[in-house]
């Protein structure tokens, strides 16, 4: 049964920054097919989690992202180890389980997990965002590691990035305005508050600052929360925010990259800590993943906003 995301009629219009409003259908989700399962072949039942996908400089897909042996047991493993999987077409099932890509090293790099990994290429090199959390209290930090084949990963010397709380985490990085900006999870107060999508930029991938709150959710809280796993994107002049609250991915539409606001919701897809990806094809999909919820799975996306002719910030891959 798909999903359909729909945009809500407002009294009055919308608020500033966005759109008029419309009853329109935007965008559709079909149906979800599992393309990886990370416990296939292995002794111990392994999941995957929040995750990104890549296409290297030779074709092959990659996806990476959190792992744990399940059940899921925090004090056994908060996620130590980032997985890797290939493929060669993007929605060929199953997937080749690879090594783990890095492992997390508190004592030489301050890692105390790997989470959330967000991959973007930029001039010939490969930039890995990743939560690597905190061993003693929720002042969660995001590092960056570099690549130039996806294979072999280096530390940056600027780590950490950022440091924010309460477990600050899910990076997600988008190019807009002539600058970067890495989207997160967090909370109003380090200690717990309002969830929130907080935003720095920069314009070397290096330095970062200038925080900046650009969604806030009524709901307070500190773990999980409707927040997680932001992930943006631009179609024409509008910028659309997907944001997982358990099992819901919600999207809200705004035409600020700094600004979104919860009345401004346009739609619903019944999924988990998903990532909008294109084949080369043109091929608009979104995925699906989560500690207990079966493996990676992928559904396709068709858009009806108009806009699929405009520029956008996610183009098929080379």
């Amino acid at each position: 049964m798909r999903t359909v995301l729909w945009m809500a009629l407002l009294a009055g219009g919308m608020a500033c920054g966005s759109p008029a409003a419309t009853n329109r259908v935007l965008v559709e989700a079909g149906k979800f097919i599992e393309i990886f399962d990370p416990q296939a072949g292995e002794r111990d039942p392994w999941c995957i989690n929040d995750h990104t996908f890549v296409r290297g400089p030779d074709g092959t897909w990659h996806v990476f992202g959190i792992t744990h042996i399940l059940p899921v047991d925090f004090f056994r493993d908060p996620g130590k180890n980032l997985l890797h999987a290939t493929a060669q077409r993007l929605t060929q099932a199953p997937w080749r389980k690879e090594r783990f890509a890095v492992m997390a090293d508190w004592a030489k790099h301050g890692e105390w997990l790997f989470w959330a990994p967000h991959v973007i290429r930029h001039n010939g090199l490969y930039y890995m965002f990743v939560c690597v959390g905190n061993s003693q209290g929720h002042q969660y930090k995001i590092h960056l590691l570099t690549s130039k084949d996806l294979w072999e990963w280096e530390r940056s010397p600027a780590n950490p990035l950022l440091t924010d709380g309460f477990d600050a985490r899910d990076p997600m990085v988008l190019s807009a305005g002539g600058e970067w900006i890495l989207y997160y999870t967090a909370t109003s107060k380090p200690e717990g508050g309002n969830h929130v999508v907080a935003a720095v930029t920069s314009r070397d991938l290096l330095r970062w600052g200038n925080r900046r709150v650009v969604f806030t959710h009524p709901r307070t809280g500190t773990f999980g929360g409707p927040t997680e796993s932001p992930f943006v994107l631009r179609r024409g002049a509008s910028y659309y925010l997907f944001a997982c609250d358990g099992g819901t991915i919600n999207v809200f539409l705004s035409q600020d990259p700094f600004h979104w606001e919860i009345q401004n919701q346009v739609g619903t897809i019944h999924a988990h800590a998903s990532e909008v990806v294109r084949d080369v094809d043109g091929q608009w999909y979104i995925s699906h993943a989560g500690w207990e919820r079966g493996g990676l799975s992928l559904a396709p996306l068709s858009w009806h906003d108009g806009l699929d002719d405009a520029d956008t910030s996610l183009p098929p891959p080379e």
